[in-house]
């Protein structure tokens, strides 16, 4: 049943970063490493959960690409599985009870935000945003709980990441507590063709 956040609580949990998109309208390069200030965006992304999060672990296929972040990095249990088996992935792998996900192409992740998604991951099996009615799933906190309902849904083929919610408890937060951190509209911002990656680059702090 979905709620909505009111109280604030607290749990240990880990940061995971997706980076298993195949970039297609980004013309095949990987998007975790488009530069943005002079670095990979990944470790932009990486450093910032970090600075919250107890630790970060990348799901990837492609991990040489990756060697640099010198960072835990796992594979997708389910290649063919998508977001929803990335997140999976990752959050079997973590070392937390709950894994804040975040996928590769969010330059303006916000350690504020990061902090009080993962300060309300006790109330819930998925505490997620919601900005103007369409939920953030590349942007959330999963517990350890949401595993069997995921697992179902990938042997069964059935991708749509917000599918087994019916199966769990999900807290949305709602778009008005996102903007108290960022504009929403940066916040979820995330990469898919080269005019989103112009858009962002010159939205970039210091450009």
């Amino acid at each position: 049943m979905l709620s909505y956040a009111n109280e604030a609580g607290s749990r240990r949990v880990s940061g995971v970063v997706l980076a298993g998109g195949k970039s297609r309208r980004m013309g095949g390069e990987p998007k975790a490493l488009l530069p943005f200030g002079g670095r990979p965006l990944i470790r932009h992304i990486v450093e910032t959960l970090e600075s919250v999060l107890p630790g970060c672990l990348v799901v990837t296929n492609t991990p040489e690409l990756y060697a640099f972040l010198d960072r835990p990095m796992v594979g997708d249990v389910f290649p063919e599985g998508g977001s929803l088996g990335g997140i999976y992935s990752g959050l079997l792998a973590a070392a937390t009870p709950s894994a804040l996900c975040v996928a590769c192409d969010m330059p303006f992740v916000s350690p504020g935000f990061v902090r009080y998604l993962a300060d309300r991951a006790g109330e819930a099996d998925v505490v997620i945003p919601e900005v103007a009615g369409e939920l953030q799933p590349l942007h959330a906190v999963y517990g350890q709980a949401c595993l069997p309902a995921m697992e179902r849904r990938l042997r069964a083929n059935r991708l749509k990441v917000t599918g087994f919610f019916d199966d769990v408890r999900v807290l949305i937060v709602p778009a008005e507590t996102a903007a108290r951190f960022r504009d929403p509209a940066l916040l979820f911002m995330n990469l898919n063709t080269p005019e989103d990656l112009a858009r962002a680059r010159a939205l970039w702090p210091g450009t």
